[in-house]
């Protein structure tokens, strides 16, 4: 199966090779990135002992604030789909709580993250068309300025143990709600975005690698011309499916105030999307 290109951010030309690929397939990969390896590695390493704990039972998720622990038990349903995503999760937001161990280097990876987002979304505002630029209420990166609504969510997929529900996957597939997604490739492989013709994409998952993907907000905010993509994360086999999988997705948030388009801000485009899901 074929994969996505993968992109150098120091190469010249990166941010037009970058928005291509995000146009053509919803998704681009980068490498040579400035967010370290090595703060990526340790928070995997960390909060993979964080789950494997009883620790994680004191950070129930709280339903007003949704900050916490998310136990597999209420794990999402992909819109579409009636049976329950295999993994647990941790919301982290900038006022949530965090386990206090767990603080700093979570906090220092929030900040480098969003800081690099802001850089990725000029590149995206830069190599639109005129026309599409003139779509944007602000800036595309002014819009997630000082938002206490991008949500990073640590993710834990657990080993499988051959008792799953039939049918049911890691992920599956679905479209993010925000603008854009920041993920630092996970530690083991499944993630596959989906084409134009209903085939599967593998995307590589090489470490060190950020993948970013299009939400439904970005697509609103163009006027469909950055297409928002379906994505899913496939079961493991074999060896690999006695393994964890750790992910790290950062899903960028306008402010609530923020115009995405005549029919929407970012606030009502939210709560439509949370209420469609059962969430709200």
């Amino acid at each position: 199966m074929q994969e996505l290109p993968t992109v150098d951010f120091q190469a010249p030309n990166a941010a037009e090779e970058f928005v291509e690929s995000l146009r053509n397939t919803g998704f681009g990969v980068l490498k040579n990135h400035p967010i370290p390896k090595s703060l990526v590695e340790s928070i995997y390493k960390n909060w993979q002992d964080f789950f494997n704990s009883q620790e994680k039972q004191d950070f129930l998720f709280n339903k007003e604030t949704q900050d916490g622990y998310f136990p597999p038990s209420v794990s999402e349903v992909a819109k579409g789909f009636t049976i329950k995503d295999i993994k647990e999760y941790f919301h982290v937001y900038p006022k949530g709580r965090v386990p206090a161990k767990l603080e700093a280097e979570i906090r220092e990876y929030y900040r480098l993250a969003n800081e690099f987002a802001a850089t990725l979304l000029s590149w995206v505002q830069a190599c639109a068309p005129v026309e599409v630029r003139a779509k944007f209420s602000i800036d595309l990166k002014d819009m997630i300025k000082d938002s206490e609504q991008t949500l990073l969510r640590v993710l834990h997929y657990p080993p499988m143990t051959g008792d799953e529900e039939p049918g049911a996957i890691r992920a599956a597939a679905h479209g993010d709600i925000n603008l854009l997604t920041v993920l630092p490739a996970a530690n083991e492989p499944g993630l596959q975005v989906q084409r134009q013709d209903g085939s599967w994409l593998d995307v590589p998952c090489d470490f060190g690698n950020l993948i970013i993907n299009i939400g439904d907000m970005l697509q609103e905010a163009s006027g469909g011309y950055f297409p928002s993509t379906i994505h899913r994360v496939i079961n493991p086999t074999g060896k690999a499916s006695t393994k964890s999988r750790i992910s790290l997705p950062l899903f960028l948030h306008p402010r609530p105030d923020v115009v995405l388009s005549e029919r929407y801000t970012a606030d009502s485009y939210l709560q439509e999307r949370l209420r469609e899901l059962g969430v709200k």
